[in-house]
């Protein structure tokens, strides 16, 4: 049976008093009998970390800067647990806070016993994720697809750009694929038109930044 890490001591940063109490709530749900210290702004909350505290829940936007500089500080000094608790469910502020070190990220929409319930999942191993922020990243990692309207090149046309891109001439192409000057010069121009493009130079950048071929493949 799993049981919770004992963390006697947390910290919460949070500008907003209501915020605070609320996050204040959820971790006297998790984890009762915890003393919880609190901080509003980043210079409160660096003059509160030394010891570095086990737990941690940092908002982002603050009067004096961003909760990710806190999230570096604290783990570079320790072991203390992470975890973002904000507002800002965008890429622009999940990723840094990640990047920094933060091993939860967790949004102000929902009741501090699910922030609880969120918490208490440390035992098993789960990392505190908001379901949207969960998502978020699963989105992050998985292939884009192409656009609906991407032009499409056949196979030989494909073969015919990626040679050009090479820098290969008509005449090298036409040898290496075992085709006539005539034909390869056709293939090249239905590549023109489908890229919307008048130059073999302008072909290969294109194909390039739309992911068609690789001119150093």
């Amino acid at each position: 049976m799993n049981t919770v890490m004992p963390y006697t001591r947390a910290l919460v940063l949070d500008d907003l008093p209501s915020s605070r109490d609320w996050l204040a709530q959820a971790l006297q749900r998790a984890f009762p009998g915890i003393a919880v210290d609190s901080a509003g702004t980043l210079a409160e909350a660096f003059a509160r970390i030394d010891p570095p505290p086990p737990l941690a829940l940092i908002d982002l936007g603050l009067p004096d800067g961003s909760g990710v500089q806190l999230i570096e500080r604290l783990r570079a000094a320790g072991d203390t647990l992470c975890i973002v608790a904000t507002v800002f469910d965008d890429d622009a502020h999940l990723f840094p806070a990640l990047r920094a070190g933060a091993q939860g990220y967790v949004l102000k929409d929902q009741s501090p016993q699910a922030l609880a319930d969120m918490l208490l999942g440390i035992a098993a191993g789960q990392p505190p994720l908001s379901p949207s922020i969960a998502r978020r990243l699963l989105r992050h990692f998985q292939p884009i697809p192409a656009p609906a309207d991407e032009p499409h090149l056949t196979p030989r046309e494909t073969d015919v750009l990626r040679l050009t891109a090479k820098g290969m001439t008509l005449a090298e192409v036409s040898d290496a694929l075992g085709l006539s000057r005539h034909t390869v010069s056709g293939y090249l121009k239905d590549v023109y038109r489908k890229l919307s493009v008048s130059s073999r130079a302008e072909a290969t950048l294109e194909a390039t930044r739309r992911g068609l071929v690789n001119p150093a493949g």
